[in-house]
């Protein structure tokens, strides 16, 4: 009785520890793969509300370990990821920890050489999106060319791509450049944060190359469903629209609502002058003031129980709400160019060039993207 025991948890634990080679641990939960990089060291962190390990944040995460953290940079939306966005953002004080917040969306979008005078090494920890116009591979270009100027080496903590499961959309053209179109990439990239940094260091994205480390996380694979645990954003508040992201936010450069204002931004779309039985009011509330269409009956289309996981960008419902607007001049508005990265999907629309042809004429590019973006893979 006494062997058939032993067997039964020699099997048990045999079996638990084979399940856990294959458990998916994120790289800020591995802390022993990169707190021997912050021991004895003056460190910056940049942050926001997704830093978390296990439901706390890294910031009482390290503070806890007895690590020397001396200053946080913020990204668009702050530390706590509240706010508007586009909303200019100050400096201020983590009331938790006592450490200064530098806004790197304010009057400063890159860290200066006086906020890097005191620090040894910057450790980066944000959630993105894999979307080209969400703001924070920007931030992260800025980081990554602050710290190569000053001599600074920069750590990050890798995280999933909720949409890193495709490439799709028009590249960038440089012409076009902004805060929401650093780099010559399509829309939806398909990489890690931490590869993307791999690869703006590779192609010499910056003028010299950053001291970079990644660590990976475990057992990742960029097809797999990862579920954001807390919103990336204000408007983005969960894995349904955080898919539909890349295809809507075409809709910001336009007159269409994509509502901002309600309980389910980014998950449904309209205007008053649609036609639809559906409809929605944005309000102005937290994390979204002064919505577009504010307190007006918006008529569109419902999303949110879209049961598509998408793998591509959706142009069917731009290109319709185009056609079905009154005034053709009033559709489009000068953002629309930047979030696509140059003025000819506006033309593509304008011509009537079929959604087929549209996605055809990004072909030759992706397929050039997809080669270069090869070498910087990790997972």
């Amino acid at each position: 009785m006494c062997k058939i025991k032993h067997l039964f948890f020699f099997l048990f634990f045999f079996l638990f520890s084979f399940c856990n080679e294959d458990e998916f641990v994120l790289s800020s939960e591995n802390i022993s793969s990169y707190k021997p990089l912050l021991e004895n060291k003056n460190i910056a962190l940049v942050v926001n509300q997704t830093s978390l390990i296990n439901k706390t944040h890294l910031v009482d995460t390290l503070i806890s370990l007895h690590l020397n953290l001396v200053k946080i940079f913020s990204p668009e939306h702050g530390f706590r990821g509240e706010l508007d966005a586009g909303k200019a953002i100050n400096d201020t004080i983590d009331l938790n920890s006592g450490l200064p917040i530098i806004s790197l969306y304010g009057k400063n979008k890159k860290p200066t050489m006086e906020h890097l005078k005191d620090i040894d090494v910057i450790l980066f920890d944000i959630q993105d999106v894999g979307a080209r116009f969400y703001t924070y591979i920007s931030t992260l270009h800025y980081v990554m060319e602050s710290a190569s100027e000053n001599n600074i080496p920069l750590i990050i903590l890798d995280r999933p791509n909720p949409n890193g499961h495709y490439c799709d959309g028009p590249v960038l053209d440089l012409k076009y450049k902004s805060f929401v179109g650093m780099h010559p990439i399509p829309v939806v990239h398909g990489m890690t944060i931490g590869e993307y940094a791999q690869m703006i260091n590779g192609e010499k994205w910056i003028s010299k190359k950053c001291d970079l480390t990644v660590i990976p996380m475990i057992n990742y694979n960029r097809k797999m469903f990862y579920s954001l645990p807390i919103k990336p954003s204000p408007n983005l508040p969960n894995s349904k629209s955080i898919n539909l992201y890349p295809s809507l936010c075409f809709f910001e450069g336009t007159n269409i609502s994509v509502g901002r204002g309600t309980d389910y931004p980014f998950q449904h779309f309209g205007a008053p002058y649609l036609d639809y039985e559906y409809s929605f009011t944005p309000i102005s509330g937290p994390g979204s003031k002064y919505p577009k269409y504010e307190n007006q009956i918006c008529f569109g289309i419902d999303l949110k129980n879209e049961k598509e996981y998408f793998s591509g960008i959706n142009l069917e419902w731009l290109i319709k709400s185009y056609n079905e607007c009154p005034d053709k001049n009033s559709f489009f508005n000068n953002f629309f160019d930047k979030l696509a990265g140059s003025d000819k999907l506006r033309k593509q629309i304008i011509s009537n060039m079929s959604i087929e042809d549209i996605k055809l004429s990004w072909q030759d590019d992706l397929l050039e993207f997809k080669k270069k973006r090869k070498k910087y893979l990790i997972y």
